[in-house]
């Protein structure tokens, strides 16, 4: 797995690497936001390891610009703050799952594990639910005439979705369809995306589409149907 480290402590920066190579990666370092995002749109990396507290551009920043130059690489955020806001807002910036400080290193390897699983989004028909309308082809997403920006964990939740409308999806088999089968994924990660989703999809709208079935999971389904 080609891995990209954005960490500004240099300790801990080393022993990452070390662990990691000794696993098989290969690792490249950055110690800065400004080279995180230089590095990071400039090669191909399986998955991005970024914290969020660096110098010159923070971690929160790196990601947001990384996906509006289109760069796709899953991106795990090391953060030493796990308040709901905090990641709420690293998850919005655009990525894809979250590790607060300190961890242990066998729950980090999971963890990229995970993300690495993920392959890219086939192309395929259009979707349509009520007014909503999503493009595998282009990433492209549309509630009515308006455009939807997604992360790319957000659109693979909302493609899983839109593809069983109707069908009411348990937590277990949403994880296991975005993130991947054995995923370490906790259940307040799934949340915290549904939630920001949510409020993509039905901002200012009056048909809500994506709704929560206490004790079960989620649905994507017009109201009353």
């Amino acid at each position: 797995m080609r891995i990209l480290l954005v960490e500004d402590d240099g300790k801990l920066a080393k022993l990452l690497r070390k662990g990691l190579e000794e696993e098989r990666h290969a690792v490249t370092l950055a110690g800065t936001g400004s080279q995180g995002l230089d590095i990071g749109q400039m090669h191909p990396f399986d998955v991005i390891v970024l914290d969020v507290m660096l110098p010159e551009v923070n971690g929160l920043e790196v990601a947001r610009q990384l996906r509006q130059r289109q760069v796709r690489t899953p991106i795990l955020l090391l953060t030493a703050r796990d308040a709901t806001g905090d990641v709420v807002r690293g998850l919005d910036a655009g990525a894809d799952d979250y590790l607060t400080k300190p961890f242990a290193f066998e729950e980090l390897l999971a963890r990229l594990r995970a993300l690495s699983r993920r392959g890219p989004v086939e192309p395929s028909n259009r979707l349509r639910v009520a007014d909503l309308t999503l493009e595998p082809s282009t990433h492209l997403v549309w509630r009515g005439e308006r455009s939807l920006h997604l992360s790319r964990t957000e659109f693979m939740l909302l493609e899983f979705l839109m593809r069983r409308r109707g069908r009411v999806l348990s937590r277990s088999a949403i994880i296991d369809a975005v993130w991947g089968v054995g995923s370490s994924i906790e259940n307040n990660t799934l949340d915290a995306f549904i939630r920001l989703l949510r409020r993509k999809v039905n901002d200012g709208r009056p048909v809500r589409l994506i709704h929560t079935v206490r004790g079960v999971g989620y649905v994507l389904r017009e109201d009353g149907s």
